[in-house]
């Protein structure tokens, strides 16, 4: 071929490219529409998409057998395995070690021409004892009694005072969310003493090393939790804390009171203060009759209506409800006396505690306001708040004073601000099928009008089908198509294959994202933003999303965390420029998972497992806890 031919060749198809390239004008349909066969769903023209007779490298060709359909899967959760262990090792003394022990009438013999240090003595039994922790546990007891320290949990007769401290505290552990069981230690047994001397210091050097890495396990349980969150699922993001073992027991020989100091070390934010004081409330009441509430399996109370359960309604708003709200209706309470009628005031008083517990405030009594009435169980619940404990050790000790935080759970998203919280919203967070992560970031920045930049597993998973049937309805809907970073039209794409594709639409009233997008760049590409569909909000469940968070309120949130006013918001979404603003300072943002959580007021609520992660958290406890005992 000639090179003039070569020339005229490349500017064809240079024009071809551009043609194809083109813009479409805008639908009215969104990609949601799209993907449930709505309109626009069944149009299958197709473009001619030959040069001279001949396919262009990568365009599809109609007549070849399609490629089987890929599939994106999301993260999994894994079967929970404990922590690894290592022999906890323990040097004799080199006196000690130079002679060999001896017993029995050999004793007897040697003790008048060598008497034994009875120091000396214990690091060698206390080197003989074979236990097993973690590594970090088992190198910060190794520093203490390798470098000669005295012993902490026994004196030269049996237990010390400070063991018995330090062995009540662990008897409570149950009251801060934790298994007394993970921390027994058998005490020497008093009859030995006597009958054989030497057994004695045995066990006595056996309950001294294990005494010592039992404190340890329960501080770092206190810190960091019980269990790694990242061994949990792929769902689970979040750095575990490093605790700094090595001086925490010469801290303890030398404190004046040991179990004071153990109970010290749990987290003291009040969220934490306010999940144990109802853990410790649970736990008395646990056979109290009157916390106990009954309505009737498939009342349905409606404004204007009489029903006999009525009473029991207003019994439970009296034991579940906040005591703002039962201030505020307290005329209200004071003045009913059983009465079956569903008055206005009492339709009033439905409103408000469906509003502040995150229903729909319609004053319609049906299941999901009698199963919130009802509550879950006292065993429930404490299982709940034991979840969330751990969960809250996951996260910094101290959440800061202005932050964001996201509840999964409560399908709510908060703004707190020098400690109080400033704005409260609905949100729609991930589906089962695409759950929302737990981790935590910083928001940085604020996008106006944006882009959606298609994720590759919508791509693959729900847009790919309809694409091997229609290659072009991206370019109808308006949706900018991508390949190599060359934008192309979709109908040059060969859908066989989705590689180096991308897949955007651009801003405008019907985008995925609505009017912004609030950023915290991670690895899961979650963020919180506007959207058009707000019919979602006004649902109880609200697990609906690919994954990101949709907000109910995203003007005032984007104004809160700009520090500015909702009014500048909106001309920066009039103004109808695509534009990302950094935040003036970056704000930490938790989007996390608790389904017990306390309000602004203090009071736990309680929330549906949506996504079934307790049951994961609870199975790993239990793992945790037998491997504990299998080598104590």
């Amino acid at each position: 071929m000639t090179r003039y031919k070569i020339i005229a060749l490349t500017a064809a198809f240079a024009a071809f490219t551009a043609l194809s390239a083109a813009p479409r004008p805008a639908s009215a349909v969104t990609l949601l529409d799209m993907l449930r066969g709505g309109p626009g769903a069944d149009n299958r023209q197709r473009s001619n998409d030959t040069f001279f007779g001949r396919r262009i490298p990568g365009v599809s060709d109609p007549t070849a057998d399609p490629e089987p359909l890929p599939k994106v899967s999301g993260p999994r959760y894994y079967t929970y395995k404990p922590e690894a262990t290592r022999p906890v090792t323990i040097f004799a003394p080199a006196s000690a070690a130079a002679q060999p022990a001896v017993t029995g009438s050999e004793a007897s013999t040697t003790a008048s021409i060598a008497p034994v240090d009875p120091q000396s003595e214990q690091r060698r039994l206390l080197s003989e004892t074979k236990l097993r922790a973690p590594d970090d546990i088992a190198a910060a007891a190794e520093a203490y009694y390798n470098a000669g320290r005295p012993m902490i949990w026994v004196t030269e007769n049996g237990i010390s005072d400070r063991a018995r401290s330090a062995l009540a505290a662990f008897a409570e552990a149950d009251l801060v969310g934790l298994v007394p069981e993970d921390y027994l230690v058998a005490e020497p047994a008093e009859a030995t003493a006597d009958a054989d001397p030497l057994a004695r210091q045995r066990e006595l050097m056996a309950f001294e090393l294990s005494m010592s890495i039992k404190a340890l396990t329960y501080v770092g349980d206190t810190v960091r939790g019980r269990i790694d969150p990242n061994k949990l699922s792929g769902y689970h993001d979040i750095k575990r804390k490093t605790v700094n073992f090595k001086p925490l027991l010469n801290m303890m020989r030398l404190s004046p009171d040991v179990g004071a100091y153990l109970k010290s070390r749990m987290p003291a934010n009040p969220q934490f203060q306010a999940l144990q004081a109802e853990l410790v409330r649970l736990k008395a009441a646990q056979n109290d009759p009157a916390q106990t509430i009954s309505i009737a399996p498939g009342t349905l109370l409606k404004p204007g209506v009489s029903n006999p359960e009525l009473a029991n309604v207003v019994a439970a708003i009296r034991l579940r409800a906040s005591e703002t709200l039962k201030t505020e209706h307290a005329a209200t309470l004071a003045a009913y006396t059983g009465t079956p009628e569903y008055t206005p005031e009492l339709v009033a008083l439905v409103e408000g505690f469906q509003k502040e517990s995150g229903l729909h405030p319609d004053g319609v009594v049906g299941k999901a306001t009698i199963r919130t009435l009802m509550g879950d169980s006292n065993s429930a619940k404490i299982e709940k708040l034991v979840v969330a404990m751990e969960e809250l050790r996951w996260l910094p000790a101290d959440l800061g004073s202005r932050y964001v935080f996201i509840n999964q759970p409560a399908f709510m998203a908060y703004y707190v601000n020098e400690g109080r919280p400033e704005l409260s919203m609905r949100v729609v967070v991930g589906s089962k099928a695409n759950q929302t992560y737990f981790f935590n970031d910083q928001i940085e920045t604020v996008e106006f009008n944006p882009y959606w930049g298609v994720p590759k597993s919508i791509i693959i998973n729900e847009m790919l089908p309809k694409l091997r049937r229609d290659p072009s309805y991206l370019d109808r809907l308006g949706y900018e198509v991508s390949y190599g970073g060359r934008k192309v039209s979709s109908s040059a794409v060969d859908w066989n294959s989705t590689h180096n594709v991308d897949v955007r639409q651009p801003p405008g009233s019907d985008n995925a994202l609505g009017e912004l997008k609030i950023l915290f760049p991670n690895a899961h590409s979650i963020y919180m933003h506007d959207t058009p569909s707000k019919s979602f909000f006004k649902r109880d469940m609200r697990a609906l999303s690919h994954g990101c968070v949709r907000l109910s309120e995203p003007r005032r949130m984007a104004a809160a965390v700009m520090g500015t006013t909702v009014e500048d918001i909106g001309a920066q979404i009039a103004a109808g420029q695509n534009r990302a603003v950094q935040v003036p300072q970056k704000i930490p943002v938790y989007v996390s998972y608790f389904t017990a959580w306390p309000n602004k007021d203090g009071v736990v609520e309680y929330f549906d497992d949506v996504y079934g992660r307790d049951e994961f958290t609870r199975k790993a406890f239990a793992v945790t806890s037998e491997a504990r005992s299998a080598r104590s």
